[in-house]
């Protein structure tokens, strides 16, 4: 069964709300050396992409 609208819509809104936090956490280690949350960025940043 699929997701509704109003479902998809929340959901964009939890990964765009995620992907900011990381994204600021990312900008203090430019280094990646957490890699743990960098790939946790590109992940929330590929659910996000499959959502548009």
């Amino acid at each position: 069964m699929g997701l509704s609208k109003k479902d998809i819509g929340r959901r964009k809104a939890t990964l765009k709300a995620r992907l900011d936090e990381l994204e600021k956490k990312a900008r203090i280690d430019p280094l990646k050396r957490d890699t743990a949350l960098h790939e946790e960025l590109a992940d929330t940043k590929k659910k996000l992409a499959e959502l548009e």
